[in-house]
């Protein structure tokens, strides 16, 4: 059985932004009873993945929605999740790019019973959004999910930038707005795999994705917001730095960066913009 969370982390998920702030990691056992909790990562730490798989354990959810897997992988799921071998194949987790399944897999087995969820789209999918926007790319509930609404002009402008800085600044500035709208779409598509989970399986839901896409303001938090305000929702964020500004998050955690990860952009020369 879930243990029932503190007063203060009750009044946390219902308090918004004046009650968000920085937890270390034995708050993970004890977690705010909300319907949906996002578990924000950066990818290759394997610090993060401990505490998801934490998290999860106490949270005991009954379904978990991985960006990592699509429609295909998950009904190339073997019965038996245990069997790291057998799921990393079967999800072919290396050739679709993904860091260290070994990082992954307690996530796999942390809530027995729960079922498994896609959040990842194809990449024919994700290239219509490049190209033709999220709107068509996701199709007739886009309004729904927020995504017949632009972003104010500063939110555009700061997430071509991080796109800008993500891709080493060796990308052509046009295609920024494209790159965009897929991040938008990975976040509806993220947010509505939780909201069917939610629907099938009753609750609560555990959503493993990126940092980014766990922020409050205008990542899968928000949007599930936005679709079903009747929803409670929790984001949990994780991150290397001190930042300078409270992120936009419920709760976060700061950790130790990567040892020996080196510099990703070395490649492209500069990493300056």
């Amino acid at each position: 059985m879930r243990r029932l969370a503190t007063p203060l982390l009750l009044a946390l998920s219902l308090g918004g932004a004046a009650a968000a702030r920085e937890i270390g990691p034995d708050a993970l056992d004890r977690l705010p009873e909300v319907d949906v909790v996002v578990l924000g990562e950066v990818h290759d730490n394997p610090a993060h993945h401990a505490h998801q798989a934490r998290a999860v354990k106490a949270v005991e959810p009954s379904a978990l929605v991985f960006e990592m897997l699509g429609e295909a992988q998950i009904a190339a799921l073997p019965t038996d999740l245990t069997d790291a071998e057998a799921v990393e194949a079967a999800t072919e987790w290396e050739a679709r790019g993904w860091p260290d399944f070994t990082m992954y897999h307690p996530l796999f087995t942390a809530a027995p019973g729960a079922r498994i969820y896609a959040g990842d789209l194809p990449r024919s999918v994700v290239r219509m959004a490049v190209r033709d926007g999220a709107v068509a790319a996701f199709g007739p509930d886009a309004a729904r999910f927020g995504l017949t609404e632009p972003f104010p002009q500063e939110v555009q402008a700061e997430q071509e930038e991080a796109m800008l800085a993500a891709h080493c600044f060796a990308m052509p500035r046009e295609a920024l707005p494209g790159m965009v709208e897929a991040q938008r779409l990975r976040d509806a598509t993220l947010a509505e795999a939780a909201l069917r989970a939610l629907r099938e399986t009753g609750g609560p839901v555990v959503v493993i994705t990126g940092v980014e896409h766990a922020r409050t303001d205008i990542g899968v938090p928000a949007v599930l917001r936005r679709a079903a305000p009747e929803v409670t929702v929790l984001s949990v964020g994780q991150m290397e730095t001190v930042p300078e500004e409270r992120p936009p998050h419920d709760l976060w955690l700061i950790t130790d960066g990567v040892a020996g990860r080196g510099d990703p952009c070395a490649a492209f020369g500069s990493t300056e913009g």
